[in-house]
């Protein structure tokens, strides 16, 4: 059920689906979500309305990622590479993508109708 938020410039304004795509390859291949369980939004800004660090281009990247709580630190860390390579083939210089994962835990997740998250069965593993 992750939520996910991709921050980037103006360079990918007309990549959006490509950017989605890599992301959800990456949650599916590493943290094991159904490929169906999608929720993705893309947020593109010109130079005038981000700051990204200093040296870094407008293809500075952040991928924000809200999740179940219980991965492992090893596959958070194979979902971290997934992603950093997955948008490195879209031109995405490797020191250029920022992943932060919020991890919530199931009860204050309102889902299904406003069922919470610890009440429901979600369909797939959350200890990988």
């Amino acid at each position: 059920m992750p939520s996910v938020r991709i921050v980037t410039g103006e360079w990918a304004r007309d990549r959006c689906t490509e950017l989605i795509e890599a992301v959800q390859a990456a949650m599916v291949s590493t943290i094991k979500i159904p490929d169906w369980d999608r929720d993705i939004t893309v947020d593109v800004y010109d130079a005038t309305r981000r700051a990204v660090p200093t040296g870094k281009s407008d293809r500075f990247t952040r991928v924000e990622i809200k999740l179940f709580s219980g991965r492992s630190i090893e596959a958070k860390r194979a979902l971290y590479r997934a992603i950093v390579d997955n948008l490195a083939a879209l031109g995405v210089p490797e020191l250029e993508t920022k992943i932060i994962l919020v991890e919530v835990p199931t009860p204050n997740w309102g889902l299904r109708g406003g069922i919470a998250g610890s009440e429901i069965e979600i369909g797939f593993k959350l200890d990988v």
